[in-house]
Parts: structure tokens; sequence; C-alpha cells
């Protein structure tokens, strides 16, 4: 008997499929450490969905929570791929996916129900705005992934405010709010300039720091020290969630200006290096 579905190949090529209409379909076997990081991705965009529910019934708590666990996933499927060997196209895209649900569209309604819904259709341009600069830093990151001349040193480095880090900071003026500052409320047209200001951190060319390559190689003498340090980090998290998150906000705001010096630097030096490079093969 034939399946209603269409056979599942996460990285067929037009050659591979060949002529559909003329003879059967090839299938094979699909290993399940191909399926389970998009099982996770899929999950992550559950948890952003719910994060919109959460905010349209006003229960903001709950719509943050389900953000940082979409982060929480998002993190994961990645290096699940990478660490069963099982990173394919069809993954990258439905992460890209993923990513625009749940740092984009669901940090922007949260806002948007929090205090920009007071500023009217003045507080709603300000959420778009949000909002298509996720879509523009994702669909430029997607292309730049394709660039086989990036030189590796790169590779640290984003190009504008990734969409997590985004989603993460955009959300300060709630946490503040939930901290007892809830007199912010009281101001949505200043309110507005906050996502607007994020969003355009988004698509520009400021450098950032990745943290794709983070926790692939770890000193020996550094495990210990490391899982303690994660473990007081969760701790704190779960049990002063808003200070927790506020600070860390903050703390990547002021970061920036240090990934942008670093790579200045890096950048100088590879140009120095390419420099070099041509005078000794003439």
């Amino acid at each position: 008997m034939e399946t209603p579905f269409q056979p599942f190949d996460p990285d067929e090529d037009e050659e591979d499929r060949g002529d559909q209409t003329s003879g059967p379909t090839r299938i094979r076997d699909i290993p399940i450490r191909v399926v389970f990081p998009n099982i996770v991705t899929l999950l992550a965009i559950c948890s952003g969905l719910t994060a919109i529910r959460f905010a349209v019934e006003g229960r903001f708590e709950l719509a943050i929570g389900a953000i940082v666990i979409a982060a929480i996933l998002d993190g994961l499927d990645g290096r699940i791929a990478r660490f069963f060997k099982s990173a394919t196209k069809f993954g990258a895209q439905m992460d890209s996916l993923a990513d625009f649900v749940n740092f984009g569209v669901a940090p922007a309604m949260l806002l948007y129900f929090w205090v920009l819904s007071q500023a009217g259709n003045i507080g709603w341009i300000s959420a778009l705005i949000y909002v298509i600069g996720a879509g523009i830093r994702l669909a430029r990151f997607n292309v730049m992934l394709e660039n086989p001349k990036q030189p590796d040193w790169q590779k640290n480095f984003f190009l504008g405010v990734p969409a997590p880090a985004a989603a993460l900071v955009v959300l300060l003026p709630v946490y503040l709010g939930l901290l007892g500052l809830d007199s912010l409320r009281e101001y949505p047209f200043i309110m507005v300039i906050f996502p607007v200001a994020i969003g355009l951190l988004m698509v520009s060319n400021l450098p950032t720091w990745s943290g794709k390559q983070m926790g692939e190689r770890i000193r020996r003498d550094l495990v210990f020290p490391l899982m303690i340090a994660g473990v007081l980090v969760v701790a704190f998290l779960l049990s002063n969630p808003w200070e927790s998150l506020t600070l860390i906000s903050v703390a990547y705001m002021a970061s920036l200006p240090l990934a942008m010096s670093s790579w200045k630097k890096q950048y100088a030096s590879w140009l120095e290096q390419q420099r070099q490079t041509e005078e000794n093969s003439e």
C-alpha cells in the first residue's frame, strides 16, 4: 500500500528526484538521528506560538518563560545535529523559520500587548519594524552561510545582532516592569523607540560575537569550574528570573562595543596577512 505522504529526503537535489511522474519514487530509510533535531525545532516553534497565546491572555510571565524555552531548544537543535552529524539543508531552513516565529513575531506581540498597544498605530508600526528587522536579519544570515570565500576568523562573528539575542534584549522593559517599574507602561510613545532600535541593530553591519563555536572544545582544567558556573547561572535564573534576564540583557548590550573592537583587530591582522601573502607571491 502506498503512503499518502511524499518520502522525506532532507538533502534531496533536483537530479536525485528525477521525473516522479514517469516512474516510482525512490524511497530510502532515514536514520532517526536525522529526524531528531527537526523534532526539537518543532518543539521550539510550539513554545514560541504558546508565548504568543500567553501574551494575548495577558500572562506575560509565562510568555517570557515560553520564549526562554524556545531559545534553549534553538540552541540545542543545531548542536544536536552537529553532534550526531545529521545537519541537513531542510533542518537549516526550518530552524530559520522557527527563529522568525520565536524571536521575531513572539517578542513583538508580547511587547505590543504589554505596552505598545497603548500607542495605537505607532505602537503597531514599531512592532512591525522589529519583526521585519528579524526577517531581514535571518534572510541575510542564510545567504552568508553559502559564502565560500568567508575567512575562518569571521565565523566567530555575526553581522548585526542575532535574532535570539535581540529577542532577549527587546523584552528588557517587560523585565523591568515585572521587577516593579510598571510605570514604564505610562510612557508608550517613548517605549516605541526601543523595538525600532533593536530592529535596526539586527539589520546593521555591527559585528557581534557568535556562540556557534562555543562549547565545542573546553580545556580540561576548566571543565569543573564551567559546570559549577552553569549550575549557578541556572539556579539564579530559576530563583530570580527577572533580575537574571535584566542583567543578561544589559551585559549583552555592553558587550557590543567589545565585539566591534575585537572584530577590527582581527580584520586588521587578516588584511596584513593578505598583504604579506601577495608580496611573497610576487
